[in-house]
């Protein structure tokens, strides 16, 4: 357990709702429904709420257990490996679980009595109104996750930190595919300014729900740009970029531009903004507010990259963006 830790930000919740993840099973949710174990917005406390079974709470909440065992929570994770935790009780004082563990498997149709669950993280103890971060290094691809809690509780929220696994047998060869999706493996490593809204945001699934769900930085008030870093799902030839302003009507960039680059594993997550490596992929050109912008002909280099650089001028908010190609 650590004070909060980079991998938040290296790496994609495979728990989240809109990559498919979902709570499959509960051993007990008597006073909190499991369904908001995995609610991507952060958890609340309101002091005078109550409902038919006693006082609400923002998580996933057992009874109070009274034979032998333990409580359980299953979830179908968005595929992928696993490289950080966060076991979260805050507002869960005199009510948190003492201790909790976590195991895993890979059963695509869902597990069933004879799964071999895996151990990911030991029985390990807890505190209340708490966010307890845990690095890790399991190797695998794992599809389910189960949360035990020793004996009973409540727990706020659970985020599974990793990198999503796509299986590429499923596209035809030389098909275009948006490299760069977070459902396929792509990853925000790197930004000057997140302040509104996250990286991760802008290779996210779909259209963005409104402007928080998008990458927004705060005011420039010097020279210079905001500028993002994309390792891309597996390296490929871009040959479309869409670029969506969705619900950035007066904050939206004026400009943006793409750089790209191919990168070998040893380059790890250490990777300059300003390294002579980037290659001119899309020039300066115009955004406008609250719009998708497709751009086909203006891009400028039919190299193959495993990263870009997205760089936008000065500020601003972008909620989406995708880059169609071939992988190589």
């Amino acid at each position: 357990m650590s004070d909060r830790p980079d991998f938040i930000d290296r790496y994609i919740d495979l728990a989240q709702p809109r990559l498919g993840a979902r709570v499959v099973e509960a051993s007990d949710d008597f006073f909190a429904p499991k369904e908001r174990l995995i609610n991507p917005e952060a958890p609340v406390f309101i002091a005078d709420k109550y409902d038919e079974n006693g006082k609400w709470m923002d998580g996933w909440e057992s009874r109070r257990k009274r034979d032998e065992g333990h409580d359980y929570c299953i979830i179908r994770l968005c595929p992928g490996t696993i490289h950080g935790l966060d076991i979260d009780t805050r507002f869960f004082t005199g009510n948190f679980p003492p201790a909790a563990s976590l195991e895993v498997c890979n059963c695509e149709d869902g597990p069933g009595e004879g799964t071999q669950w895996q151990e990911l993280l030991p029985e390990t103890t807890l505190k209340g109104d708490s966010q307890h971060f845990f690095e890790l290094d399991k190797p695998g691809v794992w599809t389910h996750l189960r949360l035990n809690i020793y004996p009973d509780g409540g727990i706020a929220r659970l985020r599974v930190y990793g990198v999503a696994h796509y299986d590429w047998s499923r596209d035809a060869p030389g098909e275009w595919v948006d490299l760069a999706a977070m459902a396929r493996g792509g990853r925000a490593l790197a930004c000057n300014d997140m302040h509104y809204g996250h990286m991760s945001n802008l290779i996210a699934p779909g259209r963005g729900v409104n402007m928080g769900d998008g990458w927004e930085t705060r005011r420039r008030r010097e020279p210079g740009n905001d500028w993002l870093i994309l390792q891309l799902a597996q390296p490929g030839r871009i040959r479309r970029v869409e670029v969506d302003t969705a619900w950035f009507k007066g904050n939206y960039p004026a400009r943006c531009s793409l750089h790209g680059a191919m990168l070998g594993p040893e380059c790890g997550e250490e990777i300059s903004a300003t390294a002579s490596y980037w290659h001119e992929l899309l020039p300066q050109v115009p955004l406008g507010p609250d719009s998708l912008h497709a751009f086909e002909q203006q891009l400028i280099d039919s190299t193959a990259f495993s990263h870009v650089r997205f760089d936008i001028y000065p500020d601003g908010g972008v909620s989406r963006l995708r880059l169609f190609g071939e992988r190589i």
